[in-house]
């Protein structure tokens, strides 16, 4: 592992770090860069999947008294408590099960990086449609969501299985056009990411095991330790800012890294 393997391996964990938690696909930057930086092929994609895992530990580190108080709810046998888990493993099921069944489909495409050109664009007109067409807000906290939305909310995450879709959008914007309110579906997004990505981190480790070297744990390491320190930081800001601007920052953003990124990948 050489100092510029090293530099590479930060570089990807401050940009997952960055963008796990936004709107703009995580696995999609983390493709393009990739594929500027000349870091690609089969031990590469564990590399991807892995150090989200680093960003989804600085969401449990961040709300360390929610679940706390939701672990001591559930002893008590606390309603809101047991709502609460109840609507985050609803929400984690379609993602646990497409997951398993499209597993080899979904490891193509994320070396694919043309198809996360496409999506960031696509996802960002979406956005910006679904932000004019929210307008009632019928649910303010997770504890609030009934079964069926909950559920709904699940299976639109699995749209993040495309890369450049944005499991963060897909779950934001799939819970905004069910009625639950900006702060609120951002951070069922964040604590639906917590099972998720341990469960997808897990199984890409266990399936790429025979791919996976000293030197590709190694790099794994510093991935998730630099993806859990900047996303720590990153991820209370993000609430703050979308309850203050919305979500049009970023999609126009999607749109112009798209476009920027369509345009290279056709012409290098």
């Amino acid at each position: 592992m050489t100092s510029g393997d090293v530099l590479t391996y930060i570089l990807l964990g401050i940009i997952e770090g960055l963008t796990e938690f936004l709107p703009v696909s995580s696995t999609g930057h983390l493709i393009l860069a990739s594929a500027l930086l000349g870091f690609e092929g089969e031990s590469s994609v564990a590399f991807k999947i892995a150090i989200q895992l680093g960003a989804i530990l600085a969401v449990i580190v961040a709300y360390w008294g929610r679940f706390w108080g939701v672990a001591k709810g559930l002893t008590a046998g606390d309603r809101g408590a047991i709502a609460f888990t109840r609507n985050i493993i609803l929400g984690f099921l379609p993602a646990m099960v497409i997951g398993v069944i499209a597993y080899d489909a979904v490891r193509a495409a994320i070396q694919t990086p043309i198809i996360v050109a496409v999506m960031l664009i696509l996802g960002g007109v979406a956005i910006l449609a679904i932000e004019r067409m929210v307008k009632q807000v019928r649910f303010s906290s997770v504890e609030e969501l009934p079964f069926g939305t909950a559920l709904k909310i699940g299976v639109v995450q699995c749209l993040a299985m495309v890369p450049g879709v944005s499991r963060s959008g897909a779950t934001i914007m799939g819970a905004l056009l069910m009625g639950v309110e900006r702060k609120t579906a951002a951070e069922y997004s964040f604590f639906l990411a917590v099972p998720t990505m341990i469960a997808a981190t897990v199984y890409a480790l266990w399936k790429d095991r025979a791919l996976l070297s000293l030197d590709d744990l190694g790099a794994i390491a510093i991935g998730f330790s630099t993806a859990f320190v900047v996303a720590l930081l990153i991820v209370k800001a993000f609430v703050a800012m979308v309850s203050r601007f919305g979500f049009a920052p970023f999609a126009w953003y999607r749109i112009i890294l798209g476009s920027v990124a369509l345009i290279w990948l056709l012409t290098r």
